[in-house]
C-alpha cells in the first residue's frame, strides 16, 4: 500500500468506473474515501448514488444541489460571451467541470484530506479541467488519477474487479457508448459513435425529440434580458436553473440543439461527439439578436473576435485562469444596455428570430430609412467610398505602370 495519504474526497458518479475507483482507493492507499456528488441537474436517483457509495467503502457522501449556482455563474457568463467551441459545441459538459471541481475542493479542505481523486481517463479533457481547477485552488493539493496509474485498462478488468470486490454490477446491457448529462446538455460519444459515418441511433436521444417528430403548428415565445442575461420567459420572471430547465423542455419538444461533430480535444486528438442542448441553442439564438439591436459594431467585433479563444479557455479548463477572468470582465462590461425582449419561433428543429426590441436599441427606424436625410446625407458616401478604394487605386495603378 502507498504512504502518505490518509483521507482522499473523491469525485463519485456512482457508475462503475468510480465505483471500481472508490474501492481501488481503499485497496491501494489504504485510506479513508469521501464521496463528493454535484447534482447539476443530470436527473439521477442520488440517494441511491448515495448508498452505493457507503456500501462500497465511502466513509461520508456529499452531495450538493448546484443548479442555481451552475446555471448563473458559469453557464451564463459563458452565454453573455456567446461562447461556441470550434463553431459548433456548446461547452455543456466543459463548463461543469471546474465547478465540480472546486466543491470538491471545499469538501477537502473541510475535511482535511491529504488528496482528491477523479475518474477521468488519461486520454481526454476531463482530466485537464479537473486538475487544473483543483490546482488553482490549492497548488500543493496531491491529485490521484487511476486511470493513469492502475492496470484495469477495459470494462471487463472493471467488471472483474467490481465482482471481486463485492460492487454491484448492473445486470442490464450497457450502452454502446458514454454520456454526460446536466442541465444544459446530454453528451454522446466513445462506443459505437466512434466511427463518424454512423448515424445516431434515433432511440438514444433523451432531451429532444427528432424534428420530424415535433409538433407541426410552430411556438412562439419570449425572452427577456437585462444586461446580458434572460430574466423573462413570456413575461413570468424565473431563477436561472428554472429558466433553464423551462426552455430544455420547450427546445426539447421542438427538436431544437442536436449536434454531431468531431472535435479537436486539448491532448491532440480528434473526437466525435453528438449533443443535445435545446436550451441553451435557444438563449445564444436570442443573446445574438438583442445584442444586434444593443451592441456598437466595434465593440460587437471586437468581442466576437475574442470568442474563439474564450471557448477554447473553457474547452482547455482555465476558467480559473487570470487570462479568462480578464476577458469575462470585458465582455460583461459590453454586457451593460444588452436589455430587451426577442420573440422566437420554434419549429420543427429551428429556433428562428422575428422580433426584437429594446429601450437601449442603438437601431432607429428614421436613421435606417431611404427616406431620411436628416442624420445621413447620401452624397456623402462617394467621398467615403473613394477613401476606403484609394489603396486598392494605388495598387492597380502601380501594377499597371510594371
Amino acid at each position: 500500500m502507498e504512504e502518505g495519504i490518509k483521507r482522499v474526497v473523491l469525485a463519485y458518479s456512482g457508475g462503475l468506473d468510480t465505483s471500481v475507483i472508490l474501492k481501488w482507493l481503499i485497496n491501494t492507499y489504504g485510506c479513508e474515501v469521501i464521496a463528493f456528488v454535484a447534482d447539476l441537474g443530470q436527473e439521477e436517483d442520488l440517494e441511491w448514488i448515495r448508498d452505493k457509495a457507503i456500501k462500497t467503502g465511502a466513509t461520508r457522501v456529499y452531495i450538493e444541489d448546484v443548479k442555481e449556482e451552475f446555471v448563473r455563474d458559469y453557464v451564463f457568463p459563458m452565454l453573455r460571451a456567446n461562447a461556441i467551441y470550434e463553431g459548433t459545441y456548446m461547452l455543456g459538459t466543459a463548463i461543469a467541470r471546474p465547478l465540480i471541481a472546486k466543491k470538491q475542493m471545499e469538501v477537502a479542505r473541510k475535511e482535511e484530506a491529504d488528496a482528491v481523486a477523479h475518474g477521468c481517463t488519461g486520454k481526454g479533457n476531463d482530466q485537464v479541467r479537473f486538475e487544473l481547477t483543483y490546482m488553482a485552488m490549492d497548488p500543493h493539493i496531491r491529485i490521484i488519477a487511476p486511470w493513469r496509474e492502475w492496470e484495469l485498462n477495459s470494462r471487463e478488468a472493471l467488471m472483474n474487479y467490481a465482482r471481486e470486490n463485492g460492487i454491484p454490477v448492473p445486470v442490464t446491457r450497457e450502452k454502446p457508448y458514454s454520456t454526460d448529462r446536466n442541465l444544459l446538455h446530454i453528451s454522446y460519444e466513445s462506443g459505437i459513435l466512434e466511427d463518424p459515418w454512423l448515424e445516431p441511433d434515433a432511440k438514444m436521444f433523451q432531451m429532444t425529440r427528432a424534428p420530424e417528430e415535433a409538433p407541426d403548428t410552430p411556438q412562439y415565445l419570449e425572452i427577456e434580458y437585462e444586461r446580458g442575461d434572460p430574466v423573462r420567459i413570456d413575461g413570468e420572471q424565473m431563477s436561472p436553473a428554472r429558466l433553464l430547465a423551462h426552455l430544455n423542455r420547450i427546445g426539447g419538444n421542438h427538436g431544437i440543439g442536436r449536434v454531431d461533430m468531431v472535435e479537436n480535444r486539448f491532448v491532440g486528438m480528434k473526437n466525435r461527439g453528438v449533443y443535445e442542448t435545446p436550451g441553451g441553442t435557444i438563449l445564444h439564438t436570442a443573446h445574438r439578436a438583442i445584442e444586434s439591436i444593443t451592441l456598437d459594431r466595434e465593440v460587437m467585433h471586437l468581442r466576437d473576435s475574442l470568442i474563439p479563444r474564450y471557448a477554447e479557455m473553457i474547452y482547455y479548463g482555465f476558467w480559473f485562469s487570470p487570462e479568462r477572468e480578464l476577458l469575462q470582465t470585458l465582455i460583461d462590461e459590453s454586457q451593460q444596455n444588452v436589455t430587451g425582449t426577442v420573440r422566437l419561433k420554434l419549429y420543427k428543429g429551428n429556433c428562428m428570430v422575428v422580433g426584437r426590441k429594446s429601450p437601449c436599441s442603438l437601431y432607429h427606424k428614421d436613421f435606417a430609412t431611404f427616406e431620411a436625410e436628416d442624420v445621413y446625407r447620401q452624397k456623402d458616401a462617394e467621398g467615403f467610398i473613394r477613401l476606403q478604394a484609394l489603396r486598392l487605386r494605388i495598387r492597380s495603378l502601380l501594377q499597371g505602370s510594371r
